[in-house]
């Protein structure tokens, strides 16, 4: 349980600040290239990401689990084959869809988006695939051994180096067009993962309890048995994302053509999702640290308690993560509603986008759950059916965007809705696989107690913001609002006996291990 708390309290902290430093970034990007820039940037994105789900085949989270099965046993010859089989397969697949995300650009930007300026950034974002592979091995690697420092590390280091680039290369190609300035943005992301991968290397060379490169394509030939293993678990895993990846590459062209039907020109819908999943999603999407880094705690976590029968402990573990994950994002769930237009306001300089927050954000304590329900799913061996829950929301949600946006009284707002739609119905699918996996008890007044939380503090919100003099300036408003708010919650938390007196003790001597080694 220590090393679950460990693992967890370390990736929360790295999460925190690589989302505090994520924001500085698109804050800077949006300043730098608008609404028209971030909806050029968003509409690539999702390509890039399709491609690195396909050359990633899943295996983060199979490592992460075969790595913690192998461990336990001390099994270090088959802790080598893992890795060597997964970047022998990874860094093969790289250089096969790398080239083929090039050469299907010009085709992409201008037959599926309709908008041919998203060229450049395509082709700006492609050597980012074999750098994420190769990273995402050694994450899976560090995970497995529930080591989660150095892949906490490697996200901060990744953030730190875009931001050191986003404004000066957005800057410096802004004159030649906003396609080049979107394009520049993309180079930042590919060079912050290029800085990350080489401290994960480092990290490893200094950490392995093995020579990785002696008998490399030997551990190659021979690891058809490991191969077999890690696909197991990475086939429907990779099936899962690949889905969710799929949806999310068509959801820009769906879009597109739907708003062009309800009347909608080119270049404002690119405005109006570039409003939606540039501005208004990173806010909604800012908690899900906390619900990553439960996740990537969970696999190795759940898999060790699988393989020794210990299932009281799944149910213990999977029972904290479910309350963090809806006390953290019940809190910011209230902020993100009662202050959406002022947030927008002194983040990005427009308000442009907050209707959507205001529309997605109580759909979004779904989200928060679905992280851990999914962890704990590919841990029980259940991936093949978390990837049949996913098909079905990622069909249902790309039906529903069509068929609303394409209506010129819904429009983008129809985009918004079938994307919480989609949210909705895969988090009530995975809840509904796990009931008949595990035993699990519901507490129902524990999930009273928090819907009572998070009316009282939404009150206390509304009344605190009309209280506020307007001369202390928008950006202090926000910023003690969100304090005063915060501090409540957390108080009636405690009061309401949702944060356990056994959990503070526990956090307590986490804390004073992390920080005891860290003066050592």
């Amino acid at each position: 349980m220590s090393k679950f708390l460990k693992g967890t309290f370390i990736l929360l902290i790295a999460g925190l600040i690589t989302r505090v430093l994520g924001f500085i970034n698109r804050i800077v990007i949006a300043r730098s290239i608008g609404e028209e820039g971030v909806g050029l940037y968003m509409m690539a994105f999702p390509a890039m990401m399709l491609v690195v789900t396909i050359t990633q085949l899943g295996l983060p989270v199979a490592i992460s689990k075969n790595v913690a099965e192998a461990e336990a046993r001390g099994d270090f010859k088959k802790i080598k084959k893992i890795l060597v089989v997964s970047l022998a397969t990874t860094i093969s697949l790289s250089i096969i869809f790398t080239p083929a995300l090039i050469f299907l650009s010009p085709i992409l930007s201008q037959t599926l988006f309709t908008d041919s300026r998203t060229h450049l950034p395509l082709l700006a974002i492609a050597p980012i695939v074999p750098i994420v592979a190769v990273s995402s091995v050694l994450r899976g690697y560090f995970q497995g051994r529930q080591n989660m420092r150095p892949s906490a590390i490697s996200q901060v280091i990744e953030q730190l180096v875009r931001i050191s680039l986003i404004a000066v290369l957005t800057k410096t190609f802004m004159p030649y067009g906003i396609e080049y300035a979107a394009a520049a943005a993309m180079v930042a992301a590919v060079m912050g993962e290029l800085v990350s991968l080489f401290y994960l290397m480092t990290a490893f060379k200094l950490k392995k309890k093995f020579p990785l490169r002696k008998n490399f394509f030997q551990f190659v030939h021979s690891g058809k048995s490991t191969f077999n293993d890690l696909m197991r678990i990475a086939l429907p895993t990779t099936g899962s994302r690949l889905i969710g990846s799929v949806s999310w590459f068509f959801e820009p062209i769906v879009v597109a053509h739907s708003l062009a039907i309800a009347g909608v020109a080119a270049v404002a819908a690119t405005k109006q999702y570039g409003a939606l999943t540039g501005f208004a999603m990173p806010l909604l999407l800012l908690p899900s640290f906390i619900t990553y880094s439960l996740s990537t705690s969970l696999v190795p976590a759940i898999s060790e308690a699988n393989s020794k029968k210990k299932m009281k402990v799944i149910e213990n573990l999977l029972q904290q993560s479910l309350r963090f994950s809806l006390l953290t994002g019940g809190l910011a769930v209230i902020v993100l509603y009662v202050l959406a237009e002022p947030l927008m306001t002194v983040m990005y300089g427009s308000s442009n986008g907050a209707q959507f927050i205001k529309l997605m954000a109580p759909f979004f304590l779904f989200y928060y759950f679905q992280g851990p329900l999914q962890a704990a799913l590919q841990a029980l061996d259940l991936a093949r059916a978390a990837m049949i829950n996913s098909l079905i929301g990622n069909l249902a949600k790309t039906a529903v965007i069509f068929l609303l946006a394409s209506q010129p009284a819904f429009g983008i707002n129809g985009v918004a809705l079938g994307m919480v739609m989609g949210i909705v119905l895969i988090t009530l699918l995975h809840f509904a696989t796990m009931l008949k996996a595990i035993s699990f008890t519901f507490y129902v007044m524990d999930y009273v107690k928090i819907f009572v939380l998070i009316a009282l503090s939404g009150a206390l919100g509304y009344l605190l913001w009309g209280w506020l003099d307007e001369g202390i300036g928008l950006a202090v408003r926000v910023i003690s609002s969100t304090a005063a708010i915060s501090i409540f919650y957390l108080f009636l938390a405690i009061v309401f006996g949702l944060i356990k007196k056994q959990e503070l003790i526990k956090l307590q001597r986490v804390l004073l291990s992390f920080f005891r080694k860290k003066v050592m």
